[in-house]
């Protein structure tokens, strides 16, 4: 099991700035093996949200609202959906009563690449909680919030 205060050498004035820096920490570990996970789907973490969040609407949205919708705020999004598109895995469509709105749906190719990334993404990063503890661990996070 990890320790931070090993992991990074360090001793910390009291619990909360340990937990604080662990959150950050693991965070960032989460990250690392999620761009990992990702990278032969050519897709990041954030396209893959985007991807998800246009599925589970199951009609096109406007980028803003794709951008409230987002696990993390890129503000790059409209760049992510850029790199989208020109795979195909989206597709742009104009609003008839306002030129200038922009309304986004995924694509056939785009539903098939995350039915194959689904059938490989496991949730093993958490296989060291029980349901009771990563129910615990949630309700903290959002208590943090």
């Amino acid at each position: 099991m990890g320790d931070i205060s090993k992991d990074i050498k360090s001793k910390f004035v009291n619990n909360k700035v340990k937990a604080m820096l662990n959150i950050i920490y693991t965070a960032n570990w989460i990250n690392s093996v999620h761009n990992e996970f990702f990278k032969p789907f050519g897709v990041s973490p954030q396209q893959f949200n985007i991807l998800r969040i246009l599925r589970g609407a199951g009609v096109p949205l406007k980028v803003q609202e794709i951008k409230a919708r987002m696990l993390e705020r890129a503000p790059n999004a409209t760049r992510l959906m850029d790199k989208l598109c020109d795979k195909h895995l989206i597709q742009r469509l104009p609003c008839p009563g306002d030129r200038r709105v922009v309304h986004i749906e995924i694509t056939e190719i785009g539903l098939a690449l995350l039915k194959e990334i689904e059938a490989d993404l496991k949730d093993d990063l958490l296989d060291n909680l029980s349901e009771e503890e990563a129910a615990t661990l949630s309700n903290l996070l959002d208590k943090i919030r």
